[in-house]
């Protein structure tokens, strides 16, 4: 309900914003710089900035269905999430991109359903994207859980499919990973080293990303 975004924004301005006025007005001054760029689903459960406990200007995160990134392609009539990466990467020089998948997502079940077709709905052609994978799982202990942590593998593959991508990972500026959020349990899982398979972040660290 509005009202409660409005009661929201009069505790913000009562609680933080007296705590973090001076961060918010050096940012506007200088502009954002944020070292990391992450794609996550718009989840209302999943919150990058919670989860990676990162304040304002931290993070440039763009929120999608499914938290996928399409394949680079310049048809079509509008390109939301590729622009979001693109002004990430040649414009803010963020020296991370994280693709954050989690437990329970809607978008993963309808793909594994098959529903909504891809020529009935905006979703349906969104995850048409991820319809060579749906067979893929059909045998997992876990269909649902292992597509999730398949999408992450296939958003990072198709981030190289971007030549301002594939050039700075190439050169060592940029760092690409994966991660699965467990909501129930609150743990995150990283995308290991090999790109086979997710270890708990409290017992395995990802490599580190180009210096600044």
């Amino acid at each position: 309900m509005i009202s409660d975004l409005q009661a929201g924004y009069l505790a913000f301005r009562k609680t933080v914003w007296p705590e973090q006025q001076s961060l918010y007005r050096r940012l506007a001054r200088r502009g954002q710089n944020p070292p990391a760029m992450v794609i996550a689903c718009s989840d209302s459960r999943v919150d990058p900035a919670l989860i990676f406990n990162a304040g304002p200007g931290d993070l440039f995160v763009v929120r999608n269905v499914a938290n996928l990134v399409p394949p680079c392609e310049h048809g079509g009539l509008y390109h939301g999430t590729s622009a979001a990466i693109e002004f990430a990467v040649t414009g803010l020089g963020v020296r991370t991109i994280l693709v954050l998948g989690h437990s329970g997502c809607g978008g993963i079940a309808a793909c594994l359903a098959g529903e909504p077709a891809p020529g009935e709905s905006f979703i349906g052609l969104w995850m048409s994207n991820l319809a060579g994978l749906r067979h893929d799982v059909a045998t997992a202990d876990c269909p649902q859980r292992a597509l999730e942590q398949r999408a992450v593998a296939h958003s990072l593959d198709n981030l190289t499919s971007f030549p301002f991508v594939a050039e700075r990972v190439r050169a060592g500026s940029l760092g690409l990973h994966g991660a699965w959020f467990d909501i129930e349990s609150g743990r995150l899982f990283w995308l290991d080293r090999d790109g086979r398979a997710f270890r708990d972040a409290e017992v395995y660290s990802p490599i580190g990303d180009p210096a600044p």
